[in-house]
């Protein structure tokens, strides 16, 4: 049985072979067939770094469907990321290539390795901006708003005077 994939992608460090960031999460997007077919991909947008990353990130979100269930599906993004240059770094630090499960067709998943939806996204422009893009109307099965009205209510929240 097929499932679809909502999948966050981020860069902020240079890779060899690709070259800039933006270059970088472009061949993932790419790659990402390895695992499925990609049936979405958004633009991809700079953004500010977070926690202990230095540099800006480029960010994108793409749509995978696949036979995979979570487990093997997030074990294929560990997979990719390898691929591409990352070793085990720090939390939030600089990376050639984050991929994340943002949301599953199937729902909420929660095991010791995974929780879907992810545990930030609707917190994260650099993760909603993208999304809205390639599945505006998808619904977050936790709030039960759909990804254009959780970055509606972001970009509220970041206008509103502190």
């Amino acid at each position: 049985m097929s499932s679809t994939f909502l999948v966050a992608l981020g860069s902020n460090r240079r890779h060899h072979l690709y070259g800039l960031p933006r270059d970088v999460v472009h061949a993932a997007m790419e790659e990402l067939s390895a695992l499925g077919t990609v049936t979405a991909r958004s633009p991809v947008i700079s953004s500010a770094p977070m926690g202990a990353a230095r540099r800006r990130f480029a960010n994108a979100a793409a749509l995978i469907e696949s036979e995979y269930d979570p487990e093997s599906m997030l074990a294929g993004l560990k997979w990719l990321e390898s691929e591409f240059g990352r070793r085990g770094s720090r939390r939030w630090g600089d990376r050639v290539l984050d991929l994340d499960i943002v949301l599953w067709s199937g729902g909420v998943w929660r095991s010791r390795a995974l929780t879907i939806p992810h545990q930030s996204f609707r917190e994260r422009g650099f993760v909603l901006t993208p999304a809205s893009a390639i599945a505006p109307d998808w619904r977050d099965p936790v709030s039960g708003q759909n990804v254009r009205q959780l970055k509606a209510r972001l970009t509220r929240k970041a206008t509103l005077p502190r």
